[in-house]
């Protein structure tokens, strides 16, 4: 009897183990992907959980839309996710709480280093697009005028009115920085809010607006997009971020993800966020369409 009783205590345990270990193996075979709560963000969060579906035999948990920037930073601080898109940009100024630098590669290297040392965190390489303020005409405007770089607009600013957003208006990295470094001056200054700015200047009331350089109001209008030909604006450089622990688990994400690197312009991230903001597209389906066409998943 007392053997019998060993025997199943034995076979109980080392059941008991197995399941304890298989959940353990399940848990650590687990990427965790987040994101922040707007459109842009769940297209690149889907992608790079697409990436490691399709080429890996890791299964992918998708926590997107979680909330604003600390919301998704403190996620992956915490644990809770493995890894999400962030913007140079935003790391230097939002989160390191810097000074803004103008230089993208000495921005991408200054938040990379910090990341590591205070956080245990990686920077993989940058997507290619850009995310950061620009300025904006219509075709007509820029036609009549010859218009391209930062630096043919303020030649004949002089003649237009700029309708911008009352931040843009009055941050030094706005209007009164363009100013100063461009010999920017328009006619007029007219605050607008919103999408509004897009409505005013299709409308003629306006000549130029402030924009973001991704966002797909930029195509919905057919609107020119202007150079900053003297990097006036700082990076806001995309790349995913990704904990440390998790890259010491599973080293091959570092170089499966760092197959986007340079995969999307400007101009393709802006066609994809148009499609969900103006064509009610299904973000996933957006990446998914995207990764196919650049030969990275089947």
């Amino acid at each position: 009897m007392k053997k019998k009783l060993k025997l199943i205590l034995m076979v109980f345990l080392t059941i008991s183990i197995s399941i304890g270990a298989l959940g353990c193996s399940s848990k650590k075979d687990t990427i965790t992907v987040g994101s922040k709560n707007f459109n842009e963000q769940l297209i690149v969060g889907n992608m790079i959980a697409d990436m490691i579906e399709d080429n890996t035999d890791l299964k992918v948990d998708r926590k997107l839309n979680l909330g604003g920037t600390n919301i998704a930073f403190d996620a992956l601080k915490n644990n809770q996710i493995d890894m999400y898109v962030e913007y140079t940009g935003t790391g230097l100024v939002n989160i390191m709480k810097q000074k803004s630098m103008t230089d993208p590669d000495k921005v991408y290297n200054t938040v990379k280093d910090y990341f590591n040392k205070e956080y245990n965190i990686t920077w993989l390489k940058p997507l290619g697009f850009n995310n950061t303020y620009t300025l904006s005409i219509r075709k007509d405007t820029a036609e009549k005028y010859n218009l391209k770089t930062f630096s043919d607009l303020a030649k004949v600013s002089n003649n237009l009115i700029l309708g911008c957003t009352l931040e843009f208006n009055e941050r030094q990295d706005g209007y009164p920085g363009l100013k100063t470094l461009y010999n920017m001056e328009f006619k007029n200054v007219t605050p607008v809010d919103g999408g509004l700015r897009y409505t005013a200047l299709e409308n003629s009331k306006t000549d130029v607006i402030d924009a973001f350089s991704t966002e797909g109001l930029l195509k919905a209008f057919d609107l020119v997009v202007l150079e900053d030909d003297k990097n006036f604006f700082p990076p806001y450089y995309a790349a995913p971020i990704v904990s440390n622990k998790t890259l010491k688990e599973h080293p091959e994400i570092e170089d499966l993800l760092n197959k986007l690197a340079d995969k999307i312009s400007d101009e393709e991230m802006r066609e994809m966020n148009y499609k969900v903001d103006k064509q009610n597209a299904d973000p996933a389906q957006v990446a998914e369409e995207f990764l196919k066409s650049k030969g990275l998943i089947k």
